[in-house]
């Protein structure tokens, strides 16, 4: 077996329910099933047999497709497709469903499947995902090179829908200097808190020597944030991080560090901290 396959299709191919109940074999459903060491995509491809033949790959699927990242959710996620407000279908274990027509300008084709758009993703996330997590989006979007008038436009055009609100609030705050989706994170819950808006990939210098590009700052107030993801425990990171706070400290910068431990188990600390070092209480 070397793909998703229903019942029907498995014995059209010569595979019987003996072979169908191999070790090597997982279902993804009721009448469908896939090799157990399958890709994220070949899950899509599962899902996709059952469903009605204008259903569309759309949120949180759609967004991994499309190669973005959403943090603050789930890894472990059903596959979220968008079918008619008429179909007759229902959720199951391995599918998530959305109401709601799509039309074929929202539509893109992406390894081979029917996907939203990324604009049409952007707006259909805004309704489901925390609000630092839609930026995080905005962020790897404008990174990317995705028009920012475009995302003044979605939302115009998709007023009265879930979502619209959110995506309001989030567009303005977008910067394609983000540095990872957490820090994105971290630069809502600054904005959110009411504190001035950070600096982003700021480069430090001292009398003319380069100190180093530093995630947020508030130069005025010689402030730094950096926040520090898996990639910082690497032992090479992590020795650099420390002679850069080390140059950091000489020079008479405040340097806080963060984690993700910290941004979603103590963020009123994070926040407290941050509002201290800028002389704010």
């Amino acid at each position: 077996m070397h793909g998703p396959l229903d019942r029907r299709g498995a014995r059209a191919a010569g595979i019987t329910d003996w072979h169908l109940r191999h070790a090597e074999v997982r279902r993804s459903s009721r009448d469908t099933y896939l090799p157990r060491a399958s890709t994220g995509l070949e899950q899509v491809r599962a899902v996709l047999i059952g469903a009605p033949d204008d259903a569309v790959v759309s949120h949180l699927t759609a967004a991994r497709l499309w190669g973005l990242e959403v943090p603050l959710v789930a890894p472990d996620q059903p596959v979220h497709l968008t079918v008619p407000p008429s179909a007759r279908r229902r959720h199951r274990r391995d599918r998530r469903l959305h109401f709601s027509d799509v039309p074929a300008p929202e539509t893109r084709r992406r390894h081979g499947v029917v996907v939203t758009s990324p604009s049409r993703t952007w707006i259909d996330l805004a309704a489901v995902v925390p609000p630092g997590a839609l930026l995080a989006v905005t962020d790897q979007m404008l990174a990317r090179g995705f028009p920012r008038d475009e995302l003044d436009a979605v939302t115009a055009r998709s007023a009265g829908r879930r979502g619209v609100a959110a995506a309001r609030r989030v567009a303005p705050c977008g910067d394609r200097l983000a540095g990872s989706p957490m820090e994105s994170v971290l630069r809502w819950a600054v904005h959110e808190a009411g504190l001035p808006p950070p600096v982003l990939q700021h480069v430090v210098r001292d009398a003319g020597r380069f100190l180093g590009r530093v995630d947020l700052a508030w130069p005025a107030h010689r402030v730094v944030v950096e926040f520090d993801g898996d990639v910082h425990r690497d032992r090479r990171v992590f020795v650099e991080d420390l002679r850069r706070q080390n140059g950091l400290v000489l020079a008479g910068w405040t340097v806080l560090r963060f984690t993700s431990a910290d941004l979603l188990g103590r963020p009123a600390q994070v926040l407290a901290a941050i509002r201290a070092s800028l002389g704010l209480g």
